[in-house]
Formats: structure tokens, C-alpha cells, sequence
């Protein structure tokens, strides 16, 4: 595994035919893997790698998206972002909380420096998936994402893979 190096911010990325592009220019949360049955039909693969950044740190840079309304995994209803030209999903947000966007951490230019410190809703994970062991690991939703985002900046202040 390559090592572990900080981004370059701001973080840049966008949907596959370009229309709608995106700048993050504040260090995500957290990113974490979802193998929830959602996240595995929205990504078509095993899992979706979500990374929340703080609402104010995200813009728009091109382009415009479009919304479809559902209730997450969770049962919350959330808002997904696509791009209305490729239907590339880009972002979600949670109507209960505003202030955190999550961006699809797949649609980054640059994705190498990404690596999860968590997978969620292990339940539903493919039988073959294997989860490397710096990793958490929940059966379903974690009751509390504190923990996980404090252990994601330990990690960016002491690289240990």
C-alpha cells in the first residue's frame, strides 16, 4: 500500500462527463465505506465511499445539479446530487443536518490519499469483501460519528500505512 500523504487542497472533482464540478477547501470529517444494499445499487459495486466536509467548505464550481429526494438506510431522508447530463451522483445531504455535505469520495480528481477509516452496514456486505485491519467495522450505523471523525485526524497527524 502506498503511503499515506496529505491532499492538496482545495479538494477538486466533479461528475464523469465534467459538467458539474465541485471544490472542498477544508479537510474532510471522516471517510468512511458504506456496504449498505443503497450504497451498493447507487455505486453499482460493493460499497460507496462517502466522505463528509463541512457544508461551508463545499461550492459548486460549474454547472448545476439536480436533487432526488429518499429515505436513506437509516430511515432519514436525504438528498442526492447528480449531474442532470451523465446522471453521475456527486453529493448527498441529510435534511436533518445541513451542515455537513457528503461527497461521493470517487468523483475526487485526485483519489489516492483516500483511505476509510471506517465500513458501516457490514450486514449487507458482499460475502468476498475483506476489510484491511486499520479499519472499524459496524454491523449497521454507528450511533455516533464523533468517535470515528477524531480517529480520521489522528490518523492525518500520525500516518501508520
Amino acid at each position: 500500500m502506498r503511503r499515506l500523504h496529505l491532499p492538496v487542497l482545495p479538494l477538486c472533482g466533479g461528475c464523469p462527463c465534467g459538467a458539474v464540478r465541485f471544490a472542498v477547501k477544508a479537510m474532510p470529517l471522516l471517510v468512511y465505506a458504506c456496504h449498505c444494499g443503497e450504497c451498493q445499487r447507487a455505486s453499482g459495486s460493493s460499497f460507496g465511499l462517502s466522505m463528509p466536509v463541512a457544508a461551508d467548505s463545499f461550492a459548486l464550481t460549474n454547472g448545476k445539479p439536480r436533487s432526488w429526494r429518499r429515505a436513506g438506510a437509516s430511515g432519514v431522508e436525504s438528498i442526492s446530487w447528480f449531474c442532470a447530463d451523465c446522471g453521475g451522483r456527486i453529493f448527498g445531504e441529510r435534511a436533518s443536518g445541513p451542515e455537513i455535505i457528503s461527497v461521493r469520495a470517487g468523483t475526487l480528481d485526485d483519489t489516492s490519499w483516500l483511505r476509510p477509516v471506517a465500513h458501516i452496514y457490514l450486514r449487507n456486505a458482499q460475502a468476498w469483501q475483506r476489510i484491511p485491519n486499520h479499519a472499524e467495522c459496524f454491523d449497521v450505523l454507528p450511533a455516533d460519528f464523533h468517535p470515528l471523525s477524531e480517529r480520521w485526524r489522528q490518523m492525518w497527524r500520525e500516518p501508520s500505512f
